[in-house]
Protein backbone atom coordinates (compact mmCIF):
# COMPACT_ATOMS: atom_id res chain seq x y z
CA UNK A 1 0.00 0.00 0.00
CA UNK A 2 1.40 3.39 -0.93
CA UNK A 3 2.01 5.42 2.21
CA UNK A 4 0.46 8.87 2.64
CA UNK A 5 2.98 11.57 3.65
CA UNK A 6 1.17 12.25 6.89
CA UNK A 7 0.77 8.55 7.58
CA UNK A 8 4.48 8.09 7.04
CA UNK A 9 5.05 10.83 9.57
CA UNK A 10 2.44 9.25 11.83
CA UNK A 11 4.14 5.89 11.68
CA UNK A 12 7.47 7.41 12.59
CA UNK A 13 6.37 10.51 14.40
CA UNK A 14 2.60 10.69 15.02
CA UNK A 15 1.14 12.69 12.19
CA UNK A 16 -1.87 14.78 11.82
CA UNK A 17 -5.43 15.82 11.43
CA UNK A 18 -7.17 18.76 10.06
CA UNK A 19 -10.44 20.22 11.03
CA UNK A 20 -12.40 22.73 9.00
CA UNK A 21 -15.71 23.47 10.66
CA UNK A 22 -16.26 27.21 10.49
CA UNK A 23 -17.45 29.22 13.46
CA UNK A 24 -17.64 32.85 12.43
CA UNK A 25 -16.59 35.62 14.81
CA UNK A 26 -17.06 39.36 14.90
CA UNK A 27 -13.38 40.14 14.44
CA UNK A 28 -13.40 42.62 17.34
CA UNK A 29 -11.19 42.64 20.41
CA UNK A 30 -13.20 42.30 23.61
CA UNK A 31 -12.41 42.40 27.30
CA UNK A 32 -13.94 38.96 27.88
CA UNK A 33 -12.82 35.81 26.05
CA UNK A 34 -14.67 35.35 22.77
CA UNK A 35 -15.51 31.65 23.19
CA UNK A 36 -14.72 31.35 19.49
CA UNK A 37 -13.36 28.03 18.22
CA UNK A 38 -9.62 28.32 17.73
CA UNK A 39 -9.31 31.73 19.43
CA UNK A 40 -6.42 31.22 21.87
CA UNK A 41 -6.21 34.83 23.07
CA UNK A 42 -9.93 35.67 23.07
CA UNK A 43 -9.67 38.68 20.74
CA UNK A 44 -12.41 37.51 18.35
CA UNK A 45 -10.11 36.13 15.65
CA UNK A 46 -9.47 32.44 15.06
CA UNK A 47 -5.82 31.43 15.34
CA UNK A 48 -3.83 28.58 13.78
CA UNK A 49 -1.39 26.04 15.24
CA UNK A 50 1.13 25.03 12.57
CA UNK A 51 3.51 22.15 13.24
CA UNK A 52 7.12 21.61 12.29
CA UNK A 53 7.22 18.16 13.88
CA UNK A 54 10.73 17.34 12.67
CA UNK A 55 12.30 20.62 13.76
CA UNK A 56 15.68 20.54 15.49
CA UNK A 57 15.68 22.15 18.93
CA UNK A 58 18.92 22.87 20.82
CA UNK A 59 20.72 20.43 18.53
CA UNK A 60 18.15 17.68 19.12
CA UNK A 61 16.98 16.38 15.73
CA UNK A 62 13.23 15.90 15.25
CA UNK A 63 12.42 17.30 18.68
CA UNK A 64 9.55 19.26 17.10
CA UNK A 65 7.88 22.64 17.37
CA UNK A 66 4.45 24.25 16.97
CA UNK A 67 4.06 27.82 15.72
CA UNK A 68 0.89 29.72 16.59
CA UNK A 69 -0.24 32.17 13.93
CA UNK A 70 -2.59 34.58 15.68
CA UNK A 71 -5.51 35.83 13.61
CA UNK A 72 -6.12 39.48 12.81
CA UNK A 73 -7.87 41.66 10.24
CA UNK A 74 -4.72 41.28 8.14
CA UNK A 75 -4.69 37.49 8.39
CA UNK A 76 -3.13 34.76 10.51
CA UNK A 77 0.50 35.44 11.36
CA UNK A 78 0.45 39.01 10.09
CA UNK A 79 0.43 40.51 13.59
CA UNK A 80 2.03 37.82 15.76
CA UNK A 81 3.64 34.38 15.60
CA UNK A 82 4.46 32.43 18.78
CA UNK A 83 6.61 29.30 18.54
CA UNK A 84 6.22 26.69 21.29
CA UNK A 85 8.62 23.82 21.99
CA UNK A 86 9.52 21.70 24.98
CA UNK A 87 12.16 24.33 25.72
CA UNK A 88 9.44 26.99 26.15
CA UNK A 89 8.88 28.12 29.75
CA UNK A 90 5.87 26.37 31.27
CA UNK A 91 5.81 23.48 28.78
CA UNK A 92 6.38 20.08 30.43
CA UNK A 93 9.42 18.04 29.49
CA UNK A 94 12.43 19.05 27.46
CA UNK A 95 13.39 18.83 23.80
CA UNK A 96 14.83 15.41 23.02
CA UNK A 97 15.89 13.72 19.81
CA UNK A 98 12.95 12.18 17.99
CA UNK A 99 10.17 13.42 20.29
CA UNK A 100 8.23 14.94 17.33
CA UNK A 101 6.45 17.45 19.52
CA UNK A 102 3.47 18.64 17.47
CA UNK A 103 3.13 15.54 15.30
CA UNK A 104 -0.58 15.89 15.98
CA UNK A 105 -2.60 18.73 17.51
CA UNK A 106 -6.22 19.44 18.44
CA UNK A 107 -8.05 22.56 19.59
CA UNK A 108 -10.83 22.86 22.19
CA UNK A 109 -11.79 24.80 25.30
CA UNK A 110 -10.79 22.04 27.69
CA UNK A 111 -11.08 24.08 30.91
CA UNK A 112 -14.29 25.88 29.89
CA UNK A 113 -12.99 29.42 30.44
CA UNK A 114 -13.92 30.84 27.02
CA UNK A 115 -10.39 30.68 25.61
CA UNK A 116 -9.45 27.94 23.13
CA UNK A 117 -6.69 25.61 24.32
CA UNK A 118 -4.20 23.59 22.28
CA UNK A 119 -3.58 19.86 22.78
CA UNK A 120 -0.20 18.74 21.43
CA UNK A 121 0.79 15.15 20.80
CA UNK A 122 4.36 14.08 21.64
CA UNK A 123 4.03 10.47 20.56
CA UNK A 124 7.71 9.55 20.61
CA UNK A 125 8.45 11.07 24.01
CA UNK A 126 10.34 8.72 26.31
CA UNK A 127 8.41 8.53 29.58
CA UNK A 128 10.84 7.38 32.23
CA UNK A 129 12.19 4.08 31.00
CA UNK A 130 9.29 3.64 28.56
CA UNK A 131 10.93 4.33 25.20
CA UNK A 132 8.51 6.07 22.78
CA UNK A 133 5.74 5.73 25.36
CA UNK A 134 4.34 9.07 24.27
CA UNK A 135 2.38 11.80 25.97
CA UNK A 136 0.01 14.67 25.28
CA UNK A 137 0.21 18.23 26.56
CA UNK A 138 -2.57 20.81 26.88
CA UNK A 139 -1.41 24.43 26.55
CA UNK A 140 -4.01 26.84 27.90
CA UNK A 141 -5.40 29.91 26.18
CA UNK A 142 -5.39 33.30 27.88
CA UNK A 143 -5.69 37.00 27.05
CA UNK A 144 -1.99 37.18 26.26
CA UNK A 145 -2.04 34.01 24.15
CA UNK A 146 -1.12 30.42 24.92
CA UNK A 147 0.71 29.99 28.22
CA UNK A 148 0.92 27.41 30.99
CA UNK A 149 0.39 23.74 30.33
CA UNK A 150 -0.53 20.40 31.84
CA UNK A 151 0.48 16.88 30.92
CA UNK A 152 -2.20 14.39 29.88
CA UNK A 153 -0.51 11.23 31.06
CA UNK A 154 -0.93 7.82 29.50
CA UNK A 155 -3.26 5.91 31.86
CA UNK A 156 -1.96 2.47 30.82
CA UNK A 157 1.65 2.85 29.62
CA UNK A 158 2.47 -0.86 29.82
CA UNK A 159 -0.14 -1.83 27.22
CA UNK A 160 0.98 0.34 24.32
CA UNK A 161 3.35 3.03 22.99
CA UNK A 162 2.98 6.22 20.94
CA UNK A 163 0.33 7.72 23.23
CA UNK A 164 -0.65 11.02 21.57
CA UNK A 165 -0.13 9.83 18.00
CA UNK A 166 -3.62 11.14 17.10
CA UNK A 167 -5.87 13.65 18.88
CA UNK A 168 -9.38 15.07 18.46
CA UNK A 169 -11.44 17.50 20.53
CA UNK A 170 -15.21 17.88 20.86
CA UNK A 171 -18.14 17.83 23.25
CA UNK A 172 -18.81 14.12 22.91
CA UNK A 173 -21.36 13.89 25.75
CA UNK A 174 -23.16 17.21 25.21
CA UNK A 175 -22.37 18.68 28.64
CA UNK A 176 -21.01 21.92 27.19
CA UNK A 177 -17.35 21.09 27.86
CA UNK A 178 -14.81 20.00 25.28
CA UNK A 179 -13.35 16.52 25.72
CA UNK A 180 -10.06 15.17 24.35
CA UNK A 181 -9.69 11.87 22.47
CA UNK A 182 -6.18 10.38 22.39
CA UNK A 183 -4.99 7.41 20.32
CA UNK A 184 -1.84 5.33 20.64
CA UNK A 185 -0.49 2.38 18.65
CA UNK A 186 -3.32 -0.01 19.54
CA UNK A 187 -7.00 -0.08 18.61
CA UNK A 188 -8.25 1.65 21.76
CA UNK A 189 -8.98 5.35 22.28
CA UNK A 190 -8.72 7.12 25.63
CA UNK A 191 -11.23 9.94 26.03
CA UNK A 192 -10.65 12.53 28.75
CA UNK A 193 -13.73 14.51 29.76
CA UNK A 194 -13.78 18.29 29.81
CA UNK A 195 -12.93 20.12 32.99
CA UNK A 196 -9.14 20.13 32.59
CA UNK A 197 -7.06 21.98 35.17
CA UNK A 198 -3.57 23.46 35.01
CA UNK A 199 -2.45 20.92 37.58
CA UNK A 200 -3.30 18.00 35.28
CA UNK A 201 -6.82 17.15 36.38
CA UNK A 202 -9.78 16.47 34.09
CA UNK A 203 -13.43 15.48 34.30
CA UNK A 204 -12.79 11.75 34.12
CA UNK A 205 -11.77 9.18 31.52
CA UNK A 206 -13.17 6.24 29.58
CA UNK A 207 -11.97 4.09 26.69
CA UNK A 208 -13.55 3.16 23.39
CA UNK A 209 -12.55 0.27 21.13
CA UNK A 210 -13.77 0.69 17.54
CA UNK A 211 -14.34 -2.32 15.31
CA UNK A 212 -10.84 -1.95 13.86
CA UNK A 213 -9.04 -5.30 14.24
CA UNK A 214 -5.70 -5.03 16.00
CA UNK A 215 -2.70 -5.51 13.70
CA UNK A 216 1.05 -5.48 14.36
CA UNK A 217 2.15 -1.85 14.40
CA UNK A 218 -0.11 1.21 14.49
CA UNK A 219 -3.85 0.63 14.31
CA UNK A 220 -5.24 4.19 14.47
CA UNK A 221 -3.54 7.07 12.68
CA UNK A 222 -6.18 9.80 12.57
CA UNK A 223 -9.16 11.07 14.57
CA UNK A 224 -11.70 13.67 13.42
CA UNK A 225 -14.45 15.25 15.52
CA UNK A 226 -17.67 16.84 14.23
CA UNK A 227 -21.45 16.64 14.33
CA UNK A 228 -22.88 14.28 11.70
CA UNK A 229 -26.39 13.48 12.96
CA UNK A 230 -27.43 16.98 14.02
CA UNK A 231 -27.85 16.29 17.74
CA UNK A 232 -26.15 18.24 20.54
CA UNK A 233 -23.13 15.96 20.73
CA UNK A 234 -19.91 15.68 18.76
CA UNK A 235 -19.26 12.46 16.85
CA UNK A 236 -15.87 10.88 16.14
CA UNK A 237 -14.36 9.48 12.94
CA UNK A 238 -11.58 6.92 13.39
CA UNK A 239 -9.15 6.29 10.52
CA UNK A 240 -6.97 3.24 10.93
CA UNK A 241 -5.75 -0.12 9.74
CA UNK A 242 -7.14 -3.56 10.34
CA UNK A 243 -5.88 -6.94 9.28
CA UNK A 244 -6.11 -10.70 9.41
CA UNK A 245 -5.25 -12.71 12.51
CA UNK A 246 -1.90 -13.78 11.08
CA UNK A 247 -0.75 -10.21 10.67
CA UNK A 248 0.25 -10.92 7.06
CA UNK A 249 -2.20 -8.44 5.59
CA UNK A 250 -3.57 -5.07 6.62
CA UNK A 251 -5.82 -2.53 4.97
CA UNK A 252 -7.37 0.82 5.70
CA UNK A 253 -10.60 0.82 7.73
CA UNK A 254 -12.54 3.90 8.86
CA UNK A 255 -15.43 4.07 11.31
CA UNK A 256 -18.05 6.56 12.46
CA UNK A 257 -18.63 6.53 16.25
CA UNK A 258 -21.56 8.65 17.48
CA UNK A 259 -21.59 10.85 20.54
CA UNK A 260 -24.11 10.10 23.29
CA UNK A 261 -25.09 11.26 26.78
CA UNK A 262 -22.31 9.04 28.10
CA UNK A 263 -19.82 10.08 25.42
CA UNK A 264 -18.47 8.35 22.33
CA UNK A 265 -20.02 4.92 21.86
CA UNK A 266 -19.67 2.00 19.48
CA UNK A 267 -23.46 1.60 19.46
CA UNK A 268 -24.53 2.84 16.04
CA UNK A 269 -20.98 2.62 14.70
CA UNK A 270 -20.81 2.48 10.89
CA UNK A 271 -17.99 1.61 8.53
CA UNK A 272 -17.01 4.34 6.07
CA UNK A 273 -15.27 4.34 2.69
CA UNK A 274 -11.52 3.85 2.82
CA UNK A 275 -9.28 6.88 3.09
CA UNK A 276 -6.52 8.47 5.10
CA UNK A 277 -7.88 11.88 6.01
CA UNK A 278 -11.38 13.10 6.91
CA UNK A 279 -13.34 16.22 7.80
CA UNK A 280 -16.96 16.95 8.71
CA UNK A 281 -19.30 19.76 7.65
CA UNK A 282 -22.66 20.53 6.06
CA UNK A 283 -21.91 20.72 2.33
CA UNK A 284 -25.52 20.76 1.05
CA UNK A 285 -27.40 22.83 3.64
CA UNK A 286 -29.63 20.09 5.05
CA UNK A 287 -28.48 20.66 8.63
CA UNK A 288 -26.45 17.46 8.95
CA UNK A 289 -22.70 17.04 8.86
CA UNK A 290 -21.27 15.31 5.83
CA UNK A 291 -18.02 13.35 6.07
CA UNK A 292 -15.42 13.94 3.39
CA UNK A 293 -12.86 11.16 3.05
CA UNK A 294 -9.64 11.58 1.09
CA UNK A 295 -8.28 8.45 -0.57
CA UNK A 296 -5.11 9.47 -2.38
CA UNK A 297 -4.09 5.97 -3.46
CA UNK A 298 -3.81 4.98 -7.06
CA UNK A 299 -5.64 1.95 -8.36
CA UNK A 300 -3.24 -1.00 -8.35
CA UNK A 301 -3.00 -4.55 -7.13
CA UNK A 302 -1.71 -3.57 -3.68
CA UNK A 303 -3.43 -0.18 -3.38
CA UNK A 304 -7.13 -0.51 -4.17
CA UNK A 305 -7.92 3.19 -4.50
CA UNK A 306 -11.21 4.58 -5.71
CA UNK A 307 -9.70 6.32 -8.72
CA UNK A 308 -6.46 6.76 -10.63
CA UNK A 309 -4.55 9.58 -8.96
CA UNK A 310 -6.81 9.65 -5.89
CA UNK A 311 -10.38 10.57 -4.99
CA UNK A 312 -12.59 12.13 -2.32
CA UNK A 313 -15.79 10.51 -1.06
CA UNK A 314 -18.55 12.69 0.41
CA UNK A 315 -20.67 10.61 2.81
CA UNK A 316 -23.91 12.49 3.51
CA UNK A 317 -25.14 12.87 7.07
CA UNK A 318 -28.69 12.14 8.28
CA UNK A 319 -30.37 11.94 11.73
CA UNK A 320 -29.13 8.35 11.92
CA UNK A 321 -25.54 9.22 11.01
CA UNK A 322 -23.64 8.91 7.71
CA UNK A 323 -26.39 7.01 5.89
CA UNK A 324 -27.35 9.50 3.17
CA UNK A 325 -25.31 7.99 0.36
CA UNK A 326 -21.83 8.53 -1.05
CA UNK A 327 -20.71 10.89 -3.81
CA UNK A 328 -17.20 10.42 -5.24
CA UNK A 329 -15.10 13.26 -6.63
CA UNK A 330 -11.93 12.82 -8.67
CA UNK A 331 -10.04 14.94 -11.17
CA UNK A 332 -12.24 13.69 -13.99
CA UNK A 333 -15.40 14.94 -12.25
CA UNK A 334 -17.14 17.95 -13.88
CA UNK A 335 -15.77 21.25 -12.61
CA UNK A 336 -12.77 19.73 -10.83
CA UNK A 337 -9.41 21.15 -11.96
CA UNK A 338 -6.85 18.90 -13.62
CA UNK A 339 -7.18 15.31 -14.78
CA UNK A 340 -6.50 11.89 -13.28
CA UNK A 341 -2.81 11.01 -13.41
CA UNK A 342 -0.93 8.33 -11.55
CA UNK A 343 0.74 9.71 -8.44
CA UNK A 344 -1.26 12.96 -8.15
CA UNK A 345 -2.32 12.13 -4.56
CA UNK A 346 -5.61 13.98 -5.03
CA UNK A 347 -7.33 13.84 -1.64
CA UNK A 348 -4.08 13.50 0.31
CA UNK A 349 -5.33 16.38 2.48
CA UNK A 350 -8.66 18.18 2.69
CA UNK A 351 -10.50 20.76 4.77
CA UNK A 352 -14.00 22.24 4.94
CA UNK A 353 -15.01 25.85 5.55
CA UNK A 354 -17.46 28.48 4.27
CA UNK A 355 -15.40 30.63 1.89
CA UNK A 356 -18.25 32.73 0.43
CA UNK A 357 -20.52 33.08 3.46
CA UNK A 358 -23.51 31.26 1.96
CA UNK A 359 -23.84 28.89 4.93
CA UNK A 360 -22.53 25.89 3.00
CA UNK A 361 -19.16 24.26 3.57
CA UNK A 362 -16.68 24.52 0.72
CA UNK A 363 -13.86 22.06 0.21
CA UNK A 364 -10.10 22.46 -0.23
CA UNK A 365 -8.31 19.38 -1.56
CA UNK A 366 -4.55 18.91 -1.56
CA UNK A 367 -2.78 17.03 -4.35
CA UNK A 368 0.89 17.23 -3.30
CA UNK A 369 1.92 14.67 -5.93
CA UNK A 370 0.58 16.75 -8.83
CA UNK A 371 3.16 17.42 -11.55
CA UNK A 372 3.18 21.00 -12.80
CA UNK A 373 4.41 20.84 -16.36
CA UNK A 374 7.60 18.79 -16.20
CA UNK A 375 8.14 19.49 -12.48
CA UNK A 376 7.45 16.32 -10.49
CA UNK A 377 5.44 16.38 -7.28
CA UNK A 378 5.25 20.17 -7.18
CA UNK A 379 1.70 20.00 -5.84
CA UNK A 380 -1.65 21.71 -6.28
CA UNK A 381 -4.74 22.64 -4.26
CA UNK A 382 -8.29 22.42 -5.66
CA UNK A 383 -11.10 24.49 -4.13
CA UNK A 384 -14.70 23.33 -4.68
CA UNK A 385 -17.70 25.41 -3.59
CA UNK A 386 -20.65 23.81 -1.83
CA UNK A 387 -24.16 24.12 -3.31
CA UNK A 388 -27.65 22.98 -2.21
CA UNK A 389 -26.88 19.94 -4.36
CA UNK A 390 -23.54 19.35 -2.64
CA UNK A 391 -20.60 19.15 -5.01
CA UNK A 392 -22.62 17.68 -7.89
CA UNK A 393 -22.40 21.03 -9.69
CA UNK A 394 -18.99 22.06 -8.41
CA UNK A 395 -16.99 24.77 -10.15
CA UNK A 396 -13.41 24.39 -9.02
CA UNK A 397 -10.43 26.67 -8.57
CA UNK A 398 -6.85 25.41 -8.98
CA UNK A 399 -4.04 26.98 -6.96
CA UNK A 400 -0.38 26.06 -7.44
CA UNK A 401 2.93 27.86 -7.27
CA UNK A 402 2.76 28.92 -10.89
CA UNK A 403 -0.62 30.62 -10.30
CA UNK A 404 -0.40 34.42 -10.45
CA UNK A 405 -0.12 35.81 -6.93
CA UNK A 406 1.19 32.62 -5.31
CA UNK A 407 4.65 33.09 -3.76
CA UNK A 408 7.54 30.95 -4.97
CA UNK A 409 7.70 28.65 -7.95
CA UNK A 410 7.04 25.01 -8.61
CA UNK A 411 9.99 22.81 -7.67
CA UNK A 412 10.41 19.06 -7.59
CA UNK A 413 9.14 17.58 -4.34
CA UNK A 414 7.65 20.79 -2.89
CA UNK A 415 4.38 19.00 -2.15
CA UNK A 416 2.28 22.18 -2.27
CA UNK A 417 -1.00 21.10 -0.69
CA UNK A 418 0.66 18.61 1.65
CA UNK A 419 -1.64 20.24 4.21
CA UNK A 420 -4.69 22.48 3.71
CA UNK A 421 -6.81 24.25 6.32
CA UNK A 422 -9.88 26.47 5.97
CA UNK A 423 -10.65 28.87 8.84
CA UNK A 424 -11.93 32.42 9.20
CA UNK A 425 -8.79 34.05 10.60
CA UNK A 426 -9.72 37.61 9.57
CA UNK A 427 -13.09 37.78 11.35
CA UNK A 428 -15.18 38.64 8.28
CA UNK A 429 -17.34 35.52 8.39
CA UNK A 430 -15.56 33.88 5.45
CA UNK A 431 -13.06 31.03 5.64
CA UNK A 432 -9.51 31.76 4.58
CA UNK A 433 -7.09 29.13 3.25
CA UNK A 434 -3.72 28.16 4.66
CA UNK A 435 -1.63 25.74 2.59
CA UNK A 436 1.23 23.68 3.98
CA UNK A 437 4.22 23.09 1.70
CA UNK A 438 6.21 20.62 3.83
CA UNK A 439 8.67 19.70 1.06
CA UNK A 440 9.71 23.29 0.29
CA UNK A 441 13.50 23.86 0.27
CA UNK A 442 14.51 20.25 0.91
CA UNK A 443 11.85 19.76 3.60
CA UNK A 444 12.39 23.00 5.47
CA UNK A 445 8.73 23.55 4.70
CA UNK A 446 6.62 26.69 4.70
CA UNK A 447 3.00 27.81 4.68
CA UNK A 448 1.14 30.10 2.31
CA UNK A 449 -1.86 32.11 3.54
CA UNK A 450 -4.70 33.05 1.19
CA UNK A 451 -7.78 35.16 2.00
CA UNK A 452 -11.38 34.93 0.92
CA UNK A 453 -12.39 37.96 -1.11
CA UNK A 454 -15.97 37.54 0.08
CA UNK A 455 -17.21 35.35 -2.74
CA UNK A 456 -14.23 33.21 -3.80
CA UNK A 457 -10.74 32.40 -2.61
CA UNK A 458 -8.14 34.92 -3.71
CA UNK A 459 -5.02 33.38 -5.22
CA UNK A 460 -2.79 36.16 -3.88
CA UNK A 461 -0.88 34.61 -1.01
CA UNK A 462 1.69 35.41 1.66
CA UNK A 463 4.42 32.89 2.45
CA UNK A 464 5.75 32.25 5.95
CA UNK A 465 8.83 30.14 6.50
CA UNK A 466 11.38 29.23 9.13
CA UNK A 467 12.60 32.81 9.51
CA UNK A 468 9.12 34.01 10.50
CA UNK A 469 8.69 31.18 13.00
CA UNK A 470 12.30 31.36 14.30
CA UNK A 471 12.78 27.64 13.77
CA UNK A 472 16.20 26.25 12.86
CA UNK A 473 16.74 24.97 9.32
CA UNK A 474 18.81 22.05 10.62
CA UNK A 475 17.55 18.66 9.51
CA UNK A 476 14.13 18.53 7.87
CA UNK A 477 11.69 20.62 9.99
CA UNK A 478 8.74 20.17 7.59
CA UNK A 479 6.95 23.35 8.65
CA UNK A 480 3.32 23.08 7.58
CA UNK A 481 2.97 19.28 7.96
CA UNK A 482 -0.02 19.76 10.30
CA UNK A 483 -2.42 22.66 10.92
CA UNK A 484 -5.25 22.97 13.42
CA UNK A 485 -7.34 25.82 14.75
Amino acid sequence: MRMHLRTALATAVAATLTGGLLVAGQGMATAAPSGLQGDFNGDGYRDLAISAARATMNGKAEAGAVSVFYGSASGAGAARIQTITQETAGIPGSAEKGDVFGGHTAVGDFNDDGYADLAIGVASEDVGTDVDGGTAIVVFGAAGGLSGAATVSDPSPSSHDKFGRALAAGDFNGDGKDDLAVASDINKIDIFKGGFTKTGGNGGRYTVTPAILAVPGPDIFNLTAGNVNGDARTDLIVDGYEGDSSGDYSWNANYYLPGSASGITTTGSLKLPAGIITDIGDTNGDGYGDIVVGNSWDVSADSPGRSKGGAVDVVYGTPSGPTGGVFTIDQNSPGVPGSNETGDSFGHELSLGDINGDGLQDLAIGSPGEDIGTVKDAGMVSVLYGTPNGFFSATGLAIEQETTGVPGSSETGDGFGGEVFLSDVTGDGRADLTVGVPGENAFDGNVVAFRSNGSTMSTTGIAYGLTATKISSAGQPMLGINISG
